[in-house]
């Protein structure tokens, strides 16, 4: 069980988060929902050491991931995607994926978590040695997923990954996050500003309102309260 304990994060005399405290049980995906200027990229930040916390735990696996230097975080099993596609548009395809699983010292399981990956995408394949900037949005955040798949995570944190593409897209990114978890028991924590697509395939919401939880439950619970809908996340 991935579990965040009282996670406060500031920039200058702006608090952005405010003694955050959940968790993600594990083979699960967990919406964090909430409007714009929420926390909810912070707390993603925050969790993986890319900006540095107040106050707060963040364990895994018995590891307080705040402990350890941001290139070890990967290395415990924990992969974020930031928001942004940030791939290396330089790069083609299958580069940017080898750098995923660099770190990996078994080239075997390299070769193999790449046949998974392009497995997966099989848009990715037909393109394996076209650069990145020549790829469409969907197509290079099924690229940055990948990347961070090849890393082979228990944990994946998600930012909006849904953020400028078409429905169409959107849909097959969702069902491939609820297919992982199924077969493979990742864990995922899903950033989302699109609140109903996000409910429609976690198991239980976190909610942040101006950086503290105001409400976790379960996912539909969530989605069929529409009082809260509407007055934290503006449906």
């Amino acid at each position: 069980m991935l579990t965040v304990e009282g996670l406060t994060t500031s920039y200058g005399a702006i608090e952005a988060l405010r003694a955050v405290s959940f968790t993600v049980p594990d083979g699960s995906i967990t919406a964090v929902l909430g409007a714009n200027g929420a926390g909810k990229t912070t707390l993603l930040r925050s969790m993986t050491g890319l900006v540095k916390p107040r106050a707060g735990t963040v364990r895994y696996d018995g590891t307080d991931l705040l402990k350890l230097p941001v290139e070890d975080v990967v290395r415990h099993g924990v992969a974020h995607v930031p928001e942004g596609r940030s791939v290396v548009k330089e790069l083609t395809i299958d580069e940017n994926l080898r750098l995923g699983g660099l770190f990996r010292p078994d080239r075997a399981d390299r070769r193999r978590a790449l046949g998974e990956v392009y497995e997966l995408f099989p848009q990715l394949t037909q393109r394996r040695r076209a650069a990145a900037f020549t790829l469409s949005g969907g197509e290079s955040q099924m690229l940055a997923i990948g990347r961070a798949l090849m890393s082979r995570p228990r944990v994946l944190l998600l930012d909006e990954p849904s953020l400028g593409l078409a429905p169409l897209v959107v849909g097959q990114i969702m069902r491939l996050l609820r297919d992982l978890t199924r077969s493979e028991q990742l864990t995922v924590l899903l950033v989302e500003q699109n609140a109903r697509t996000a409910l429609s395939i976690a198991d239980q919401a976190v909610v942040l309102y101006l950086g503290q939880v105001v409400l976790a439950d379960d996912a539909r619970r969530v989605a069929d309260d529409a009082d809260l809908m509407h007055h934290y996340l503006g449906f």
